[in-house]
């Protein structure tokens, strides 16, 4: 490993750990009244290697949310998660239905 590249990665960590201990609880449960541990720093707006958005806001989430429901967001390009609550209603409140409310 370079030196750059661990200066780099050892930056990442100290972000990531700082993140963490700021907001512990996930992000997305929390939106949805779950309390549940964060366990992964990540970045708001997906940085696709680039240097600048890679240093922009991030948010904690648990594992489950960041391998689905953010995954889901990202590869589908329109910002909000899918899934509805018991009622049927849109669980994430950046959905569509919400626009119009």
């Amino acid at each position: 490993m370079s030196e750059h590249a661990y200066l780099y990665d050892r930056r990442w960590r100290k972000r990531r750990e700082q993140q963490l201990r700021d907001h512990p609880l996930c992000a997305r449960c929390v939106e949805m009244g779950i309390v549940k541990a964060a366990r992964i720093a990540d970045h708001v707006t997906p940085h696709r290697g680039d240097p600048a958005l890679f240093e922009g806001p991030l948010q904690s989430l648990c594992k489950e949310c960041h391998d689905s429901a953010k995954q889901s967001q990202e590869k589908g390009g329109d910002g909000y998660v899918r899934g509805s609550d018991a009622n049927g209603m849109p669980r994430d409140p950046r959905h569509p239905w919400f626009r119009g409310t």
